[in-house]
């Protein structure tokens, strides 16, 4: 099965369960159990026992090594700490009362609903250095100013979603910018191109990320010109004239407190934001540190974000933030929430999102067993076609393999090799659109994948469910690459970067105006 065209059942049977459903743990579960099915050829026994492994493995690195860090798994312990540790000091900062206060502040500075939608986006756009920290971070600033406005939470992770990759990955100073620098530069010296060097290359690479773009241009239509296509406008209008910026049938909430859960009435802004600015910069102050750590010769900018350990400074500037927010609690006077049920509402708001990570994880080593990303890649290499055809093509692939693998660093690294190689070959011309061109695919199908763990954590800083986002998020993601491909065709044949670019936002544009006008309006209430 592996490395054939059945590799694909598993991915395709959990997108198709996810959409019908609506439960991601049950459709994860069902595709991780029908891929191992097919790892080990319908043997029940080894199927569970390969399950286990696979779960266990999250957790521990070498099972002959637990007494030492080295026997853990410590990057993805990192991680769900750090969504532990955000969930704790979310609570406190509601508990302090600092949240209410900003959420009162705010709505007196910000006289819009529009204004209130472009706090996201502006965020999503400024806070570049890595996707994990953009998600979570934006969430817990605007989430108190979108709920005062009756913006859905759905509407808000698409904000966060549809600017934390797109932004990150076109920025030499992130952890993605500093992967992908990396991996292209061993593709250069691989082929023998030594006509740019590989930042050059990666800043030249920036304007032929067409599906960036384009989903960046939706998002401030979507924030200005209430551009509320299919699903989110469902959501938008519930919101709107009943006020609940969720849907009430969905349950537990990812990053959602418990309604019993009472701010303090005495609470001040600093209560939030100066955990939220601990947050930050212990975060990135972290990333510096640990990438100075890590660097071999001289720690330059670009080498540090290379090689920053972005799961342990993430649980750094967690730590902080926990501590920072626990003092403003404990300095409020009684009456308050007891700290042990603040400590329990802000771990049990994050629970959800760790099982979904989980089962996305376990179904995306299933995948990866099952080599769907290799025979997709390969349907590439052995496509005979017309050079001018192969950004579009590779376009495609890579978010296919994106979309099914839940994974743009698996695609990175799967597709960017095989594009130089490809494009070397055939018009060494087209390389630098090709990369290009794998870099917008995966991020387009990351977008559309429901066991992308960005996908996951951009609803859990926004509290949404997360089945509503992958489904409002869709229509936009599928809008901006069809656009982006047209725009590929265009680049192919004619050579030329600037004109596709252009004739790319032309195309959203023109859609999204044409949805704005056919539109009909809905009631606001603005009790």
């Amino acid at each position: 099965m592996e490395g054939t065209i059945y590799s694909l059942i598993p991915a395709i049977l959990m997108l198709i369960l996810v959409i019908v459903t609506r439960k991601v743990i049950l459709s994860l579960g069902i595709g991780i159990v029908i891929g191992a099915l097919l790892l080990y050829n319908f043997n029940v026994i080894d199927t569970m026992a390969a399950i286990w492994t696979m779960f266990y493995e999250i957790f521990i690195a070498d099972t002959t090594n637990l007494l030492s860090l080295e026997g853990w798994n410590m990057g993805n312990i990192y991680l769900f700490l750090f969504l532990i540790l955000l969930g704790m000091a979310t609570a406190f900062m509601t508990a302090s009362g600092g949240s209410k206060a900003f959420g009162e502040w705010a709505i007196n500075r910000i006289k819009t609903r529009t204004g209130a939608q472009a706090v996201p986006a502006y965020l999503g756009i400024i806070i570049f250095i890595d996707d994990y920290f953009n998600a979570l971070a934006v969430g817990q600033v605007a989430r108190p100013l979108t709920d005062r406005y009756k913006i859905s939470r759905a509407k808000l992770a698409y904000f966060i979603d549809s600017t934390s990759a797109p932004v990150t990955v076109i920025s030499p100073i992130s952890s993605w910018g500093a992967y992908i620098i990396g991996t292209i530069g061993s593709i250069l010296v691989a082929n023998e191109i030594s006509d740019f060097q590989p930042l050059e290359a990666f800043v030249k690479m920036i304007p032929a990320n067409l599906y960036v773009f384009a989903a960046l241009l939706l998002v401030f239509m979507a924030a200005y010109m209430k551009l509320d296509i299919g699903p989110m406008r469902k959501h938008e209008k519930r919101a709107l004239e009943t006020g609940e910026v969720t849907d009430p049938s969905r349950g537990d909430i990812p990053g959602d407190l418990n309604d019993e859960f009472k701010p303090h009435n005495n609470g001040r802004i600093y209560h939030l934001l100066i955990p939220i600015a601990v947050l930050i910069i212990g975060t990135i102050g972290a990333m510096v540190v640990t990438g100075i750590q890590n660097t071999e010769g001289t720690a330059t900018l670009l080498a540090i974000f290379e090689n920053t350990n972005v799961n342990i400074s993430l649980f750094t500037g967690g730590l902080l933030s926990v501590i920072t927010a626990a003092i403003f609690y404990g300095l409020q006077p009684a009456p308050k929430s007891h700290m042990g049920n603040v400590l329990w509402e802000g771990t049990k708001a994050m629970l959800p999102a760790i099982y979904i990570l989980v089962f996305a994880w376990i179904i995306g080593s299933v995948i990866d067993q099952l080599a769907t990303g290799e025979y997709l890649a390969g349907l590439v290499e052995k496509a005979s076609i017309s050079p001018a055809y192969l950004p579009f093509l590779i376009f495609l692939v890579s978010g296919f393999m994106a979309l099914g693998t839940g994974t743009s660093w698996g695609t990175f690294g799967i597709m960017l090799p095989i594009a130089g190689e490809i494009a070397a070959i055939s018009d060494v011309s087209l390389i630098l659109p090709a990369l290009s061109a794998v870099l917008a695919g995966a991020v387009f199908g990351d977008h559309c994948s429901p066991i992308s763990d960005t996908t996951i954590l951009s609803s859990t800083g926004a509290g949404s469910n997360h089945i509503d986002h992958v489904l409002t998020q869709l229509p936009y993601a599928l809008i901006a690459a069809s656009a982006a491909g047209i725009g590929y065709l265009v680049l192919g044949f004619s050579g030329q970067v600037l004109l596709p670019l252009i004739l790319t936002l032309v195309i959203v544009a023109v859609i999204g105006l044409l949805i704005h006008l056919i539109s009909p309006s809905f009631k606001v209430n603005k009790q």
